[in-house]
């Protein structure tokens, strides 16, 4: 048994506890917070390099055999959303340490329990125990949206919490159809058994099937379940907002790991059951999400819009169903969650620079350091909207490519590229009214120190620059996601993993 599996999860445990029975300093929480964050950076490049030889680790708690104890499960999917998961933290905590986490109590405690539930949901093996780091990562996202106060926060958290808990309760429906009619929640051992289910209990099965997708795309704010997200996003903290760009990322995991392990091709009487669902769905949330961006009154209100918009890009690649589309949203995958959490960074400092306009799209007068600030903008547009020479081209060209091989082509092809277009549009025109339209200054602008401005805009720069890395080692991260692609695809791999005795398939 490999008990670095579980590392992972306990490390962020660890911390948290430490931090909610510690109650130190700000900057004793700062100091424990920072040194988390990194220790899980490594553990997860680790990992990584553990299982990038297509080796599936198996870690079953207190040596209770699957399928009757819990079992955590490390193969090259887990890895890639824990890394892209830890360089995400590191950056949203390294600009929270700019005064974010003074706004209230328990800012880290929340941060680090946050990155507790995540990492668990992505390396459990089991439906129950995905439903209780959802609920984990929830709880704490509750608190880290609430941090600071405020009418419009609690107001749009309520919304959030309430949704939330609608969503967690057709998930306990859901798993428990699938426990009364397959006596078992394993994910292996659901694999093995939905695909011998009976005539009787197919129908059950399905419905049981499409309850769990639709808790999934409501944590991935795919449409129709999108609304709770644009007002949450908009008004919690920066570096809180950033934080999230994961957690839509969250619900597109869960419904690829689903899809190919309990509903693909070998899935018997229900085989294919989210096929005829996800795409078209993930299309429109794209189209939605651009439009939502166009038609936004609100620098931060408009970056949601645009994460619900790469919400649609990414299931669209999952949704072709092929090696090749699933690859192409892998790779796909970070480069969105790290260029929407730099411009929800990006925004905040925008923002507080524009005084009382603060974040509406309304002409102002020029603001401090316009030309760096312009600059990033610009950059950062590039990413958002997929655009060369930066990672986020290459992830829908690859994607596009797929599309070929699928019967919708030229529909898929049409919206991306349409919503491509909306997307150059909507941030062009935002660009050009926030630094080329604004107004003279009111005053003389006092140039801001460098070494100032540079640790301000280090986080937005850093997040930036991994969607550079993304795209020098193209090859290399390609060829990473379509191997993972490929062992998506054969699920038997997975049921062996975890069901033969020793873990190893």
């Amino acid at each position: 048994m490999n008990h670095w599996v579980i590392a992972p999860v306990l490390w962020p445990w660890l911390a948290g506890i430490l931090l909610l029975l510690g109650h130190g300093s700000l900057a004793w929480q700062r100091g424990v917070s920072v040194v988390a964050v990194a220790g899980q950076l490594g553990l997860a490049l680790a990992l990584a390099a553990e299982v990038s030889d297509g080796r599936m680790l198996v870690y079953t708690l207190g040596n209770w055999p699957a399928p009757f104890g819990i079992v955590l499960v490390a193969d090259r999917l887990a890895a890639w959303m824990l890394v892209t998961t830890a360089f995400l933290a590191f950056f949203a905590l390294w600009y929270a340490l700019r005064g974010d986490d003074a706004a209230g109590s328990h800012f880290h405690t929340l941060f680090q329990f946050e990155l507790f539930g995540l990492n668990g949901a992505f390396l459990t093996g089991d439906l129950f125990n995905l439903f209780v780091f959802f609920e984990i990562l929830l709880i704490a996202s509750y608190g880290l949206l609430l941090h600071g106060g405020g009418r419009k926060r609690t107001r749009a958290g309520l919304h959030f919490v309430t949704v939330n808990l609608i969503g967690s309760i057709f998930f306990l429906f859901a798993a428990g159809t699938f426990y009364g009619i397959l006596g078992t929640l394993n994910l292996a051992d659901l694999a093995r058994k939905v695909a011998a289910v009976s005539p009787e209990n197919a129908p059950l099965v399905r419905v049981a099937g499409l309850l769990l997708f639709a808790v999934f795309a409501l944590k991935a704010a795919l449409l129709p379940f999108y609304l709770w997200l644009p007002e949450a996003y908009a008004h919690t903290s920066a570096s809180v907002a950033a934080l999230f760009a994961i957690m839509t990322k969250v619900g597109a995991y869960s419904i690829l790991r689903v899809d190919t392990l309990l509903f693909g091709a070998d899935a018997g009487l229900v085989a294919g059951l989210l096929e005829p669902w996800l795409l078209p769905m993930a299309l429109a949330t794209l189209l939605v999400g651009m439009v939502g961006a166009l038609a936004s009154t609100r620098l931060r209100q408009q970056a949601a819009y645009l994460v619900v918009a790469s919400v649609g890009s990414l299931l669209t690649a999952f949704g072709l169903g092929s090696v090749s589309g699933i690859a192409a949203g892998l790779y796909y995958l970070p480069h969105t969650t790290f260029a929407t959490a730099a411009l929800f960074l990006l925004a905040d400092r925008i923002t507080q620079r524009r005084g009382d306009l603060g974040d509406r799209l309304d002409p102002g007068p020029t603001i401090v350091s316009a030309g760096i600030l312009g600059g990033l903008f610009f950059v950062t547009t590039v990413a958002v909207v997929g655009l060369p020479p930066l990672s986020g081209f290459l992830g829908k060209f690859l994607t596009l490519r797929a599309a070929l091989a699928h019967p919708w082509w030229s529909w898929i092809m049409a919206t991306v590229l349409s919503a491509g277009l909306i997307g150059v549009i909507t941030l062009a025109r935002t660009g050009s009214l926030l630094f080329y339209q604004a107004s003279p200054p009111t005053a003389d602008l006092t140039p801001e120190p460098g070494v100032a401005l540079a640790r301000e805009l280090a986080p937005i720069v850093g997040l930036l620059l991994l969607g550079l890395a993304l795209t020098v080692a193209a090859g290399v991260l390609e060829h990473g996601a379509r191997a993972s692609a490929e062992q998506l695809l054969q699920p038997q791999r997975y049921i062996q993993a975890v069901l033969k005795p020793g873990g190893e398939p």
